[in-house]
């Protein structure tokens, strides 16, 4: 099955965790991706050490494009996304995971990074390699949410950085 988790509210890749978790219990293998997120490290990335080798995130991404002090070139972030698929590819030929998530491809599709044309190309190669797929990111194009069997959408309805409050280590990273 196709998931994709979209919305502007927090907690896509958290989901998109939640579901890579339950694939472990059932004694499976999950890989996720990780589209835009950059070099830094957070908590999914300290915790996947104490899960492996049944779970694996691979970040491919250079950090956030044009915002907060993004000094790279778009090109240097379309390079980053497809060094990420050839990635993907490679490690699910293999067909030793169950689950493969995509963490924030729809952002890396709506900024131009990659054609959702080839996404969609990637997800009929994919099917046949995964159980099940997960994207996730603001701005889910129309094309991927009409393929997944399961949409759902984060609204932001309160968030503390409306009131200029940080991020939180534990919580947002």
């Amino acid at each position: 099955m196709l998931l994709a988790f979209t919305g502007n509210g927090k907690g896509k890749t958290t989901a998109a965790l939640g579901n890579a978790l339950r694939i472990l219990g059932a004694k499976k293998r999950a890989l996720m991706v990780q589209f835009i997120k950059g070099p830094w490290r957070s908590g999914e990335h300290a915790s996947v050490t104490r899960l492996g080798p049944d779970f694996k995130i691979i970040s491919t991404g250079k950090g956030f494009v044009g915002i907060l002090g993004d000094s790279l070139s778009f090109e240097e972030h379309m390079v980053a996304v497809e060094k990420g698929f050839t990635i993907t590819k490679k490690e699910i030929a293999s067909g030793a995971y169950h689950l493969l998530i995509l963490d924030e491809i729809h952002n890396a599709i709506a900024l131009g990074l990659i054609p959702v044309s080839f996404v969609l190309s990637f997800l009929d190669y994919a099917k046949d390699k995964v159980e099940h797929i997960i994207t996730t990111g603001r701005d889910a194009p129309k094309e991927i949410l009409e393929r997944a069997g399961l949409v759902t959408e984060m609204r932001a309805v309160k968030h503390p950085f409306e009131k200029g409050e940080k991020a939180v280590q534990g919580l947002d990273f």
